[in-house]
């Protein structure tokens, strides 16, 4: 790609040449930012329903942002193989800035999940062209060791998401969690503007939109089906099972439009290579299981064990210090032995004992117990991540990287926004179902899960406030471990390539 590139022995000092290694710096800081902002919002919630209202849309200012995100992936991964890695992330970090200061200048709920729309069209690329950059400047031979550093960094900002928006919730105002995006981003358009010179070959492009099309409407009826479904729309409603069915049509059109394309935002001949096809099963999963524990976690802590979103934040970093140091533990073995297959079967089944333990959570579970096992899920996912997208990087020809890595990293952002919608309305249906068991009819209860609003139950409904919930985050949990079984059992048929060397 550069001097630097062709004559440094086998990758080792490039990262230490302050080109190469400011380059790596700024594309880690723009991994933060796309990952932070699909998180960082939960803790700030229940404030900004206080100032804006708009209870009822309340799980749309996080589910818009991750919709968004992850409908607009495919189509970076076309733009960056098309148009160059360089102007397409500086494209996207500049919409995400955009987006970032008009959600801090809502009004109200409608412009508030308008803006985060917005701010996700950016988002979405932020992390799939950094992962795809990473290719055009290190061979896959001695590229595990930086994807280990971008698994950490994305399960960092995953984790400390909730810790970082309570923090500026309690101390400066909830406009904050975006204002912060500003500073950072500009400081990492200016260092990729200054040192990131990839070859841009200039080519006549046709944008699949027909195909966007029916991905984005595909995505959006199969997310509101899992998370209207038994919360806010019967499991017997017809306007749900229409929403689905549409959704279905849409994958028809999708897959039909894939075929006819002269360029298709997702080639469907990448999915005649194994390799890319269970890279694309057992990331859906892993986005399932990282979102749903991130979710629920801090929503224990301060519900049950009274903590401030501040201090859920904080209890939760043994999760974020297990990805961070199995992301970069394997990605340096990888490097070194030239194998991956190990890691995400290990992974995954660190992945799906961790649930086992998480459902057996008490009201009594001591914190320290609770840190054991949140440990273990970090480990297993760290070991997950950043290796599949190596896998399928190195199998796929080079001119698809871009839209092969964009097409690995969509399935695990629809896992995401799946996971969150179904967890949600599988925890909701779990504990209206126990509350109604436990607690005589008629009995006002809090409309809301607010901690402030349980803490303040008289002592019987308070009591059994409390066992409902618990025992609903043991069904949400029990699930996550039998989805997460299926990709332990899928990662068993992935096969060790060779890494390439060039």
């Amino acid at each position: 790609m550069t001097s630097l590139h062709r004559t440094a022995p086998a990758g080792v000092d490039e990262a230490a040449k302050p080109p190469l290694g400011l380059l790596f710096t700024a594309l880690l800081l723009v991994m933060l930012l796309g990952a932070l902002d699909q998180t960082i919002v939960s803790t700030a919630l229940p404030t900004i329903v206080g100032e804006l209202g708009g209870l009822e849309n309340l799980s749309w200012v996080v589910t818009s942002y991750l919709l968004s995100s992850t409908i607009v992936v495919p189509l970076y991964g076309k733009f960056g193989d098309q148009l160059g890695r360089k102007v397409v992330l500086q494209a996207s970090i500049l919409i995400f800035l955009a987006g970032s200061i008009l959600c801090g200048v809502a009004q109200n709920m409608t412009q508030l999940i308008a803006l985060r729309a917005l701010q996700g069209l950016g988002g979405g690329g932020l992390m799939v062209v950094t992962m795809a950059a990473i290719a055009d400047v290190i061979p896959p031979a001695e590229r595990g060791r930086f994807q280990g550093l971008f698994g950490g960094v994305y399960g960092l900002a995953t984790v400390v998401g909730p810790l970082l928006g309570g923090f500026l919730v309690e101390h400066l105002s909830w406009r904050w969690i975006f204002y912060i995006n500003v500073p950072l981003g500009v400081i990492a358009l200016a260092v990729i503007q200054t040192v990131f010179k990839p070859h841009t070959a200039h080519v006549n492009h046709r944008v699949d939109y027909m195909g966007a099309g029916f991905l984005a409407a595909a995505l959006t009826c199969i997310i509101l089906f899992t998370s209207e479904g038994g919360a806010l729309l019967p499991w017997s409603s017809p306007q749900l099972w229409c929403t689905l069915a549409l959704g279905l049509i849409c994958i028809g059109g999708f897959v039909y439009e894939e075929r006819l394309a002269a360029e298709p935002i997702m080639p469907l001949s990448l999915f005649k290579e194994p390799t890319f096809v269970l890279a694309g099963l057992i990331g859906f999963i892993v986005g399932c299981a990282l979102f749903g524990a991130v979710t629920f976690l801090p929503l224990y802590l301060q519900v049950v064990k009274g903590s401030t979103p501040s201090q859920a934040g904080l209890q939760i970093t043994p999760m974020m210090a297990g990805v961070l140091l199995s992301s970069i533990v394997s990605g340096r073995v990888i490097s070194k032995i030239g194998k991956y297959r190990f890691f995400p079967i290990a992974g995954t089944g660190l992945v799906t004992l961790a649930m086992v333990l998480l459902s057996t959570l008490r009201l009594d579970t001591p914190l320290p117990v609770m840190y054991g096992y949140m440990l273990l899920l970090g480990l297993g996912l760290g070991m997950v991540m950043q290796v599949l997208v190596l896998a399928v990087q190195n199998v796929v020809e080079f001119r698809m990287i871009g839209v092969a890595t964009s097409s690995a990293t969509l399935f695990r952002s629809i896992g995401g926004s799946v996971g969150v919608a179904a967890f949600g309305a599988i925890f909701s249906g779990s504990l209206r179902g126990r509350l109604e068991t436990l607690i005589p009819a008629g009995t006002e209860m809090p409309r809301s899960l607010g901690p402030l609003a349980v803490a303040n139950l008289p002592a019987a409904l308070h009591d059994d406030y409390l066992s409902a919930f618990a025992g609903s985050m043991h069904t949400v949990y029990l699930v996550a471990a039998c989805i997460a079984c299926i990709a332990f059992a899928l990662s068993w048929f992935l096969k060790d390539h060779p890494l390439r060397k060039h």
